[in-house]
């Protein structure tokens, strides 16, 4: 198992929207048999490669144990079931690390195999390898269990919590190291989001550079007012074919028609998610984009932003990179209000601390 996950990390920047899943299959000896991850969505999954690999050896899997991350899928999606392909193959056990959270699925994979004659084992919610298993696909359990893409915040900020000078000048705080690490970050990322006030002030491409990945994260813009600029550089982005990116602009205004019709014009798509005060329903806009596959939303805002973001509750994750340095007045990682009592305040607990760099990582979820 520990070597299936270590192939569904190998596909990480690949999958999007589906989960991140790879596959071992062996003989009762313990000898390697064939294994394999997920491809892009439309392409095989981790148990047909796993049988391809196993066949291009020339291997029988008649009667063999395949060590799969996630429950093998029972629906017809954009692929047949792989609980069908693995009793096909003759395929005597399988071994999941952790059940399936799709409706469509959830147990129906490994009861088809159990009835198809197959031995079934599920790991123990607590156990280590369950527990990365499911980490590996956080944003996919989150959607399909919560109907919400899961929020992860990237800040990068000085030691003393300043995100910029007064003046607005951000480049560079932190380290390459870290800005590099921080691209891999969008990379698993089914979509970057920002607000039109950092495409106004930075005019930012916000896409995946100095990382080889096969794909482009979409790119969600928060845009109250339509204020999008027509020769913003992030218009320019989309790329082509099936892994195209989308654009897309939540909006609160229901006016500005030859802006709307210029920026579809443009590849992006206006969506409408009026909220109180004349600003984009954000708990609604990610509802929203659930619908639209996405599972894990990676944000890179502005201090206004990630206040309405961490005050509305719906941030789950925040990745903050802090370089060794103090500057002392400035921009703030959020706009948050003045609290009365310490009780008020957000409650964070450490997931993971590392060094990049010269800097330091930090990895914090909701206590």
């Amino acid at each position: 198992m520990a070597r299936a996950l270590d192939l569904a990390a190998q596909a990480l920047w690949l999958t999007s929207p589906n989960p991140r899943v790879g596959c071992v299959i062996t003989a009762a000896d313990g000898t390697v048999l064939g294994e394999g991850h997920t491809q892009r969505a439309g392409e095989a999954h981790a148990e047909i490669m796993a049988l391809r690999d196993a066949a291009a050896r020339g291997h029988s899997v008649q009667g063999a144990t395949a060590w799969v991350t996630l429950e093998p899928c029972a629906h017809q999606g954009r692929t047949g079931p792989c609980c069908d392909a693995l009793v096909a193959a003759g395929i005597g056990r399988v071994v999941s690390a952790v059940t399936d959270p799709n409706p469509q699925v959830a147990g129906q994979g490994l009861a088809r195999l159990q009835a198809a004659g197959a031995q079934v084992h599920t790991l123990a919610p607590t156990d280590p390898l369950a527990v990365q298993a499911r980490e590996l696909n956080i944003g996919f359990f989150s959607r399909m269990e919560r109907g919400l893409p899961w929020v992860r915040m990237k800040i990068a900020a000085s030691l003393d919590g300043q995100t910029a000078l007064q003046n607005g000048q951000s480049q560079w705080i932190t380290s390459e190291p870290a800005r590099t690490d921080g691209h891999a970050w969008r990379a698993r990322a089914c979509a970057i989001l920002t607000g039109i006030g950092t495409v106004l002030e930075d005019d930012p491409l916000l896409n995946v550079r100095g990382v080889d990945t096969p794909r482009q994260p979409h790119l969600v813009v928060v845009d109250s007012r339509l204020d999008m600029p027509l020769n913003a550089q992030l218009l320019d982005t989309q790329g082509f074919g099936e892994q195209a990116r989308q654009i897309w602009i939540y909006t609160a205004t229901s006016e500005h028609p030859d802006k709307r019709a210029a920026l579809t014009a443009r590849g992006a798509q206006v969506i409408d998610c009026p909220g109180p005060g004349g600003k984009v329903d954000l708990a609604a806009m990610l509802r929203d984009l659930a619908r639209r596959e996405i599972n894990e939303l990676h944000v890179e805002a502005g201090h206004k932003l990630n206040g309405s973001f961490i005050r509305e509750g719906l941030v789950d994750e925040f990745l903050l990179y802090i370089a060794p340095q103090l500057l002392g007045p400035g921009q703030g990682m959020a706009n948050l209000p003045a609290l009365t009592a310490l009780g008020g305040a957000v409650k964070l607990g450490f997931h993971a601390v590392d060094r990049i760099g010269p800097d330091l990582r930090l990895l914090l979820r909701r206590a």
